[in-house]
């Protein structure tokens, strides 16, 4: 179905579904920090992934890689996949045998671990492994790594907490070293050592696959980002991160990078939020807040995130609302519209940044998520990014010859063609 849509006094077509923002053609440029001709914009996905338990787990992981496919037909560039080990909800334990069968079913889209918990692995193996499937993938990879602090996984690992960030450092230290090296190398560390040890098959990308430190925002992890010049992957869910609190995370990296005598690139930092649209703002509204609310006080408020979401001190789980999470946190639910002017604030206040991860939800049906994609892909992607100038330019040009009667008129009266 069709219907029409004003748009600088005069009418176009448009899906009846979607609304577009209300504004001038030549208004619409985003305020972004990138230099004319540097890289666009890099979308993907953050995915857990995150049900419930009930669920039969072989059919979770068909939809997983399906979901993988149809995001990569709609243009998206990246998918990270996360790493777990209990808490029930959360049931992807190796995110790098998940790669591999993505990679069979796709062609384009890169596909990062989101991340690696480094505290729990031997790191030579690590290396081995991720050097392999980048091989395999023929250079798609992306390699995510953190400490891994799910508190379930820490206490069935039994690693001090205090631990883990120093066991994170070494590993990362060790991996650095195998990717760079040429030749064997050897390791007296605190938790690991090694002797002679070298890797007979180096990563396909070079001088390896691109690192990313996931980050809440403490120091920890913007040190280490900054220290070995690696990409820096900021779980802006997981904290209420506001752009501006954002800017000042880079701002952070950035000093740390040069007091380290390396480079930060803003276009390597990935940004990764809640984010839902629909037609309207209110259907986005309905579609996910009981779904999200849910998931909220039967998983993540018993890992210890409630207090993050209080409206004062021990606010009973029941009480806080869909309303306050979101002012908590910063989600972005709304419309197309919503989406934009969010992103042209956030690119603005933080000084911008190269890449923007959906973190992937099941809070609705599936019908629904796929129509959120989609909306996302046609009408926020292009807007960002821009490709969509030329073709407004060239329409509103028309607008006006037409207007002007300054158009030749083969099919009615007025000048011919060749007259």
């Amino acid at each position: 179905p069709l219907c029409r849509l004003t748009l600088l006094g005069c009418e176009a077509i448009r899906p009846q579904q979607v609304r577009r923002p209300n504004r001038s053609v030549f208004q619409s440029r985003l305020l972004l920090w990138r230099k004319k001709g540097s890289q666009r914009m890099k979308f993907g996905f953050f995915l857990m992934p995150c049900r419930r338990p009930e669920e039969n787990p072989a059919l979770g992981y068909q939809h997983d890689l399906e979901f993988v496919q149809y995001v990569e037909s709609l243009g998206f560039d990246e998918v990270w996949v996360g790493e777990h080990h209990s808490g029930g909800w959360e049931p992807i334990p190796a995110p790098d045998l998940f790669i591999a069968a993505a990679a069979e079913r796709t062609k384009r889209i890169k596909l990062g671990t989101g991340v690696v918990s480094l505290a729990f692995h031997d790191p030579f193996e690590v290396a081995e492994r991720m050097a392999f499937l980048d091989q395999l993938t023929m250079g798609r990879v992306l390699f995510g790594v953190g400490p891994g602090v799910q508190p379930t996984d820490v206490k069935m690992f039994d690693i001090p907490y205090e631990e883990l960030r120093p066991r994170m450092d070494e590993a990362l230290d060790i991996i650095l070293k195998l990717y760079n090296s040429d030749g064997p190398i050897s390791y007296e560390g605190q938790f690991w050592s090694y002797k002679d040890r070298e890797l007979q098959v180096k990563p396909f990308q070079k001088p390896h696959m691109p690192i990313a430190v996931a980050s809440t925002g403490r120091s920890h992890s913007i040190e280490v980002t900054a220290q070995h010049g690696l990409f820096m992957l900021s779980a802006a869910f997981q904290s209420p991160a506001s752009p501006d609190q954002l800017r000042k995370q880079w701002e952070s990296l950035e000093q740390h990078a040069k007091a380290a005598h390396k480079t930060v690139r803003r276009e390597d930092w990935r940004i990764a939020q809640y984010l839902y649209i629909a037609e309207t703002k209110k259907k986005a509204y309905d579609d996910v807040a009981e779904g999200a609310m849910r998931e909220l006080r039967d998983y993540f408020f018993h890992l210890g995130v409630k207090p993050g979401y209080e409206a004062f001190v021990g606010q009973p789980a029941e009480e806080i609302t869909f309303d306050q999470a979101l002012a908590k946190r910063g989600w972005i639910i709304g419309d197309p519209d919503d989406c934009i002017r969010w992103m042209e604030d956030a690119q603005r206040r933080s000084g911008g940044f190269g890449g923007f991860l959906i973190v992937a939800t099941e809070w609705t049906s599936r019908e629904n998520w796929r129509k959120c994609l989609e909306l996302f892909a046609r009408y926020v992607i292009p807007e960002v990014n821009r490709t969509n100038r030329g073709l407004k330019r060239s329409w509103e040009q028309m607008l006006k010859d037409s207007a002007a009667s300054a158009l030749p008129a083969p099919y009615g009266p007025g000048p011919k063609v060749g007259a």
